[in-house]
């Protein structure tokens, strides 16, 4: 029996139990974030409007570069559909397309467990890439960029994005975050397998706007002591390899400090020390929130030997099993110069395709469709 199947024995055999914990984990952080609001308002009370100190917008800080501007992506024009590719059972790559892929399991036969009377089930081990959420990056509080351009006004003052420049440092930056479930395929009723995606509706998982820890790079320290490890000049350097890396294919996984071309994974803040431009920014902060998501144990991994019989906890999350597709403001799927490679996996540079994809005012926020590794047994 594959290594896959072992651990679907230990983690499915309590489906109950499983599922509440989870739940269980998910209510105590909303719990604790909800209490860290209080925090947070007070300390950008003066921010409710768009100014304080270091809030200074890129454009001016006319108040009309502050409203909401956002689109609901168009899943046909949209979407990089290409990004589903390669699709392979077992090592074997059977629809390729030019795509970028990961290792997979090596056997094409997988076997996991199932519930009485049957007990187990014997399938076929199939790798893709699946998109299953979206992400908002955006410079105004509650704006819903990707639900529209709708902003929500639950009474709590947020700090608005910004950019602003220090002597000596370069431009720095700050956005909000919205992470959202999107399991596209089901909902366009293009089903592969019930073992194999994601079921359920378009949704709001998690805003920064309430979360505390994101406001401030020290406060982030709380749920990443180890930034403090890797904040030295030599882990700093050490991430040019990343960014080669990733340029050529994937990023390393064993440097999960580094988001390759585009900066530091850590602090998981809103915090972009080197601001390049906005696509690069928006780029690294996406890449931030999916490093987050792990280590709240909201989002599990699907890739590898391990996930083949279903997800399993990565709180050091491996970047490699992530691409991103922009879909707004310019959709990448539209750049027809791209030759269907319109999706990136975390760390490459934006330099070569990131071109006319911002303009002013209601082209400074960003939605991305993310793409995630997934390893399955399908069976009947």
């Amino acid at each position: 029996m594959k290594r896959g199947s072992v651990v679907g024995v230990e983690r499915w055999a309590w489906p109950r139990w499983v599922g509440d914990a989870r739940r269980r984990v998910r209510a105590a952080l909303l719990i604790a974030l909800a209490l860290c609001a209080g925090y947070a308002g007070a300390q950008t009370a003066g921010d409710a409007t768009g100014g304080g100190a270091d809030t200074g917008s890129s454009s001016g800080g006319s108040s009309s570069n502050w409203k909401c501007h956002g689109q609901f992506p168009n899943p046909i024009a949209d979407i990089c559909w290409s990004c589903l590719f390669p699709i392979s059972i077992g090592s074997i790559e059977i629809f390729e397309n030019g795509q970028d892929d990961i290792e997979n399991p090596a056997s094409p036969i997988c076997i996991c467990p199932a519930p009485y009377p049957k007990y187990y089930r014997i399938g076929i081990e199939v790798g893709f890439w699946e998109p299953a959420r979206m992400v908002d990056v955006t410079r105004v509080p509650f704006c819903m960029v990707a639900l529209g351009g709708e902003q929500f006004d639950v009474g709590h003052a947020a700090p608005h994005g910004s950019q602003f420049a220090h002597d000596f440092e370069g431009m720095h930056s700050n956005y909000q975050v919205h992470w959202y479930l999107n399991p596209i395929l089901y909902w366009l009723e293009l089903e592969i397998n019930d073992q194999c995606h994601e079921s359920g509706s378009y949704d709001l998982v998690y805003i920064t706007e309430v979360d505390a820890l994101w406001q401030d790079d020290e406060s982030a320290a709380v749920l990443a002591p180890e930034n403090s490890l890797f904040a030295t000049p030599v882990a700093v350097a050490a991430c040019a390899a990343d960014c080669i890396a990733a340029s050529a294919g994937f990023g390393i996984a064993s440097m999960f400090w580094c988001g390759g071309c585009n900066g530091q994974t850590y602090p998981l803040s809103a915090h972009v020390g080197t601001h390049i431009g906005a696509v690069q920014a928006s780029e690294l902060l996406v890449h931030r929130m999916a490093a987050k998501m792990h280590r709240l144990f909201i989002s599990w991994t699907y890739a590898g030997d391990w996930a083949v019989c279903g997800p399993y906890p990565q709180p050091v999350m491996d970047k490699r099993q992530y691409k991103t597709d922009l879909v707004y403001p310019i959709p990448r799927s539209r750049d027809a110069s791209l030759d269907n490679q319109c999706c990136s996996p975390f760390g490459r540079s934006t330099i070569f395709w990131n071109a006319g994809k911002e303009y002013p005012i209601a082209g400074e926020d960003f939605a991305y469709q993310l793409f995630r590794k997934r390893n399955c047994c399908m069976s009947d």
